[in-house]
């Protein structure tokens, strides 16, 4: 896929989880068993020597760490990379070891997370570096309820948007709420860009086209 999108210079959204040693590894998920037949459990209880070992289910290519990835892409094409935290802050030494190998870089790169912790601590670890929080439907939900459903939804929305606006450089929203995060960009004059996920069909193509910057899409040519 990486190498599919470079091809069509296209940007690449990835993911990162840490092997045992907080080593950066390119991954989605937090366990191998879905994506890897050879070994199962944690990403997180291997060794990078080990996961970079590790063939994806059905083929021959292997994990590629952060680095291999970044020696791969080689700046061809801008890169949107995911921190996953697994809704806590992420540790200590994978947010250094991502700081430390996203700042060796020198094409176009900008990293982001679900979790607001996450976001703080690339932001001390890595502050030249653009970052963005990633948001979904079930945030706002919870943020909602948290507040015993006191406030319209789209009210949770927008305070969600406010309290991190000041520190970051840019949103990632899920499709289904790209519209009320655009009213909000749009309403406060905020000069933030606006990414959407995850785009795979028409009617959401549709709407990221008309309310987003770019997005972050798959299963289809752009």
């Amino acid at each position: 896929a990486f190498e599919a999108a470079i091809a069509k210079g296209y940007g690449i959204e990835c993911d990162l989880q840490p092997a045992v040693d907080g080593t950066p590894m390119v991954f989605h998920d937090a366990k191998l068993d879905r994506l890897v037949e050879a070994a199962r459990g944690p990403v997180a209880s291997y060794t990078p020597k080990a996961l970079r070992a590790l063939p994806y289910r059905g083929q021959e290519t292997t994990i590629l760490s952060f680095a291999d990835f970044l020696k791969l892409v080689d700046g061809r094409v801008p890169l949107l990379v995911e921190v996953k935290s697994e809704g806590k802050k992420a540790p200590r030494e994978f947010i250094t070891k991502i700081a430390n190998t996203a700042r060796s870089y020198r094409g176009p790169i900008a990293l982001m997370s679900f979790n607001p912790e996450t976001v703080a601590a690339l932001a001390r670890a890595a502050p030249k570096i653009p970052r963005g929080l990633v948001l979904g439907r079930q945030q706002v939900l919870k943020s909602w309820l948290a507040r015993a459903g006191r406030a319209a939804q789209g009210t949770a929305l927008t305070r969600l948007l406010d309290e991190a606006s000041s520190k970051v450089s840019f949103f990632a929203v899920e499709s289904s709420i790209l519209k009320g995060a655009a009213d909000w960009r749009k309403q406060g004059g905020h000069d933030v860009g606006l990414f959407s996920w995850t785009i795979r069909t028409k009617k959401q193509r549709a709407i990221a086209a008309r309310y987003a910057d770019a997005p972050i899409f798959e299963g289809y040519e752009a």
